[in-house]
């Protein structure tokens, strides 16, 4: 009877000391997950060294914000782009399926259990991912080729408030992770401006087969004309042979030289799709003292292009320094703009003919390219520019 009284009192005495030493474990882990929020609240509110940024990221900032971009991965076609963009975002996903996304602690430990403690830091990996996979996919939605710098630190920003907040399991989300989708801000900004550079050549070709078409016809019906009037002075010169009159044949004889002449040269230029026009022209009102644009032209009459780039989308008609006509204005033209490259107003597309230089510049180089100038003329006469400036408001205008 009393070896039972003992066995019972040692059972009590055994069970208090277990629950006493499971109380003291919990107070011992609820000071160090206490702990660990302070030392993390520390550390989220000392300062410290802005994040380095990328090499390059500074200067990649500001041609961005001057309007030049610059690609970050160089590739010859938007397809290109796509595949390129369709392969990482296999990648991403495979990451993501993988579980290598998100790194964090396995020895975490929730109420006295390490098995808890993972499965507490397994769930909390995945909202962290949704999390930052929403501001990513936000990231790429909202993105601009102008802002590509600004969006990759917004991105950077998502990835340092969760290894933030995540500091207790030691949670970050992967550097590779964060490459990849790094990487798809780049491409996608590349991809766009890359469709809008095809958008624009396209454009730029289809005027350009719709000049060539154009002048083709004006070319046919010119020659058309010439044939026309050179039978009727054959026919006029026959006439006056036939009657023996030999007063009128010369003048009739030399008209269709002439006419010989200008179907030769119009016969030419059907035949010879390189031949035309290079024109050098400026828009003072509209641009200022220091632009001008360095083009070709197959019409048959030039200054139609001229009048045509000096419609409505621009304040005042251009002013023409130099219509140059060449067998070969393609090339003449290439060597001009290479000549200026330095000086192009458009960094972005090369379509767009515009350079800082003054005439006088551009003539010093045409004369070399071609030698003798017959035409040029220096200053523009800007008229109706110059009769429009005394009434502008004093603090508008260009000098």
């Amino acid at each position: 009877m009393a070896d039972e009284a003992s066995s019972s009192a040692e059972v009590v005495r055994l069970a208090a000391d277990l629950a006493a030493e499971r109380t003291r474990s919990e107070e011992r882990l609820a000071t160090v997950m206490r702990l660990r929020a302070e030392i993390a609240n520390l550390r989220a509110a000392a300062p410290g060294p802005a994040p380095a940024a990328a090499p390059g990221d500074g200067e990649e900032q500001e041609l961005q914000e001057v309007g030049i971009y610059r690609y970050h991965h160089p590739l010859e076609t938007a397809v290109a782009y796509r595949e390129r963009l369709t392969s990482l975002q296999r990648r991403i996903k495979d990451a993501v399926r993988g579980g290598g996304a998100i790194e964090a602690s396995e020895m975490f430990i929730f109420d006295n259990s390490l098995a808890k403690g993972r499965k507490m830091t397994a769930d909390l990996s995945k909202l962290m991912l949704r999390a930052y996979n929403a501001e990513a996919d936000n990231c790429v939605r909202a993105l601009r080729p102008s802002n590509v710098a600004a969006t990759i630190r917004r991105l950077d920003a998502a990835a340092r408030a969760i290894e933030r907040h995540g500091s207790l399991m030691e949670m970050r989300v992967s550097p590779a992770y964060q490459a990849l989708r790094r990487e798809e801000i780049e491409l996608t900004a590349d991809f766009v401006v890359k469709q809008q550079e095809e958008r624009e050549r396209a454009r730029d070709d289809r005027r350009r087969l719709r000049e060539e078409q154009r002048a083709q016809k004006e070319l046919e019906a010119e020659r058309a004309r010439l044939l026309k009037e050179q039978a009727h002075y054959a026919n006029a010169l026959a006439a006056l042979e036939g009657r023996g009159d030999g007063e009128g044949t010369s003048e009739l004889r030399r008209r269709l030289a002439e006419i010989a002449e200008a179907i030769a040269h119009n016969d030419f230029r059907l035949a010879n799709i390189r031949a035309g026009y290079v024109y050098v022209i400026s828009n003072r009102g509209s641009f200022g003292p220091r632009v001008v644009k360095i083009g070709l032209t197959r019409r048959l009459e030039p200054l139609d292009r001229v009048r045509e780039l000096s419609g409505t989308a621009v304040p005042f008609p251009f002013d023409v320094h130099a219509l140059f006509f060449s067998d070969d204005a393609v090339t003449l033209e290439a060597e001009l703009h290479r000549a200026f490259a330095g000086t192009r107003v458009n960094r972005v597309n090369e379509r767009r003919e515009f350079f800082f230089a003054t005439p006088d510049e551009v003539r010093t180089v045409l004369t070399a390219k071609v030698g003798n100038l017959l035409e040029f003329t220096d200053e523009p006469e800007a008229l109706q520019f110059n009769q429009s400036r005394p009434y502008w408001p004093t603090t508008v205008g260009p000098a």
